[in-house]
């Protein structure tokens, strides 16, 4: 065989060598080979994480109280003769609750009558003055006309500055005698004197009512929201009550009255800045207004959701999107496959909902499938755990940041094992000589001398020639050719 052609076969198995090897590097790459085997993640099943119901929701607290609470202020100027009623008691629209000591008022009205009696007696005598002036002024002189002129008009302006002062006194006497009316203050609705407040004050020092009454009737629960999550509250909202002993056991209401006018006081409404103090954050109370109040009790404390369906049956199988990877015109989860190994599953998508942000899986997935949420970083081939605690977070899958070849599978070169090791030259020649047909390298061969029987001897001879032709003698061309031979003696 010529020696050339030998050379040629030689490098036409070598190149079909590099393309096995590549081969079997994107093979072992796309069957688990890419990353380490201390990397794990975590899964969990489908049926697990669509039966978690109200567990992400934002929760208020509340409690239940009645429709209406009347509170009753007293009048700071006015102390009270006689209290009717005691906690605890049931009163009736228009029931007296106490009486204000009205003595002191009613000697007030005594003496504004007599003042105004008074001033009414200055301005019958002003007018007679007046009139008398009058004559007077017809009688006198040119001269003289102009002095009683200004008396008349002194004694005009201090009738009318009286008669101002007359109206302003019937207004004062008017106030005092409705206050007697008011003497007795009765009740404006239906209900339980809940609390009886002596010294009109709260814990704080803040000035509270002096009498509470609980309306009787249906319910409504009083909610509590602080100063950072108000904003995403609004009357005519939809929510759910859930009790706190059986979360199963829900109301349905809607939000009727946020009062951001009136501060909830409270003890417990404190946080940490991101500073070293103490910063109050304020809470405001809203209301809810009830469907249905059966099972609930006074005073019942209750968890308060938004409504956004997570109570709804929904027929199918619904996932969150945040578990569903959208790539060119496909969908694929992360699933665990038999061999608890993580696989791109591809999936079927159907409706979604916007209110539970998830889509309807109508293929592709099952409830008894185990599946891991998307991080990046994640392969296929990794192992897969259900229990969190075997997860190894310094493994190369969660600290992909780290140093330059370091975790990642691959040798200098590039080639990888079956388990993340690094292959060496022996080992991948022998994988490959055990796996890759010897049809490739025949066909690759014989290609090679169909080619060069044709073409290759002439593009030596031309070679030689040209060689000759450039001042290459014969003598050269054998020492060429006894060269290559020492040289195919040695690789041989």
């Amino acid at each position: 065989m010529n020696k050339k052609k030998a050379g040629i076969i030689a490098g036409a198995a070598a190149v079909a060598l590099a393309v096995a090897g590549t081969a079997a590097w994107y093979y072992l790459r796309g069957n688990g080979g890419a990353g380490s085997s201390a990397d794990k993640v975590y899964v969990e099943t489908v049926s697990s994480l669509t039966s978690a119901n109200s567990g992400s929701q934002s929760r208020y607290s509340g409690v239940v109280e009645a429709q209406e609470t009347w509170d009753v202020n007293k009048d700071s100027e006015r102390e009270i003769k006689e209290v009717f009623v005691k906690e605890g008691d049931t009163v009736e629209e228009g029931t007296p609750l106490f009486e204000y000591d009205m003595d002191e008022v009613q000697g007030e009205i005594q003496q504004a009558q007599l003042e105004l009696e008074g001033m009414q007696n200055d301005i019958t005598n002003l007018q007679s003055q007046i009139n008398q002036l009058s004559r007077e002024k017809n009688a006198a002189s040119e001269g003289e006309r102009f002095e009683y002129t200004a008396d008349i008009q002194e004694k005009q302006n201090t009738i009318k500055q009286t008669e101002y002062n007359i109206e302003s006194k019937k207004a004062e006497i008017q106030k005092k005698q409705e206050s007697l009316e008011k003497a007795v203050v009765t009740s404006k609705i239906a209900g339980v004197v809940k609390a009886i407040n002596e010294s009109g004050t709260d814990m704080t020092g803040e000035t509270a009512a002096y009498m509470t009454v609980l309306a009787v009737g249906d319910y409504r629960v009083k909610g509590t929201v602080s100063e950072t999550n108000v904003q995403f509250l609004s009357e005519e909202q939809p929510v759910i009550l859930r009790s706190r002993v059986d979360e199963e056991q829900t109301w349905n209401g809607t939000i009727s009255k946020i009062d951001t006018q009136n501060e909830e006081k409270s003890n417990d409404d404190m946080y940490m800045d991101s500073g070293s103090g103490t910063e109050k954050a304020t809470k405001y109370p809203f209301y809810i207004t009830l469907e249905s109040t059966e099972g609930l009790m006074m005073g019942q404390h209750l968890f308060i959701e938004m409504d956004e369906g997570q109570t709804e049956t929904k027929e199918g199988l619904w996932l969150f999107e945040g578990y569903i990877v959208q790539e060119e015109g496909e969908a694929y989860v992360w699933a665990s496959n038999d061999k608890n190994k993580l696989e791109k599953r591809i999936v079927e998508l159907g409706e979604y909902d916007e209110n539970l942000a998830a889509y309807e899986i109508t293929g592709g997935l099952t409830e008894e499938d185990a599946i891991a949420f998307p991080m990046e970083g994640l392969y296929e081939g990794v192992t897969t755990v259900t229990d969190i605690s075997e997860v190894d977070y310094s493994s190369p899958l969660y600290n992909q940041e780290g140093e330059e070849g370091e975790g990642d599978g691959t040798s200098e070169d590039g080639e990888l094992s079956e388990e993340g090791e690094m292959l060496n030259e022996e080992d991948l020649s022998d994988d490959l000589s055990d796996e890759a047909p010897n049809e490739l390298l025949d066909e690759l061969s014989d290609q090679k001398l169909d080619e060069s029987g044709s073409n290759g001897e002439e593009e030596l001879y031309e070679d030689g020639e040209e060689d000759s032709a450039d001042g290459g003698s014969e003598s050269d061309e054998t020492d060429t050719e006894g060269t290559d031979g020492e040289d195919t003696e040695s690789a041989e």
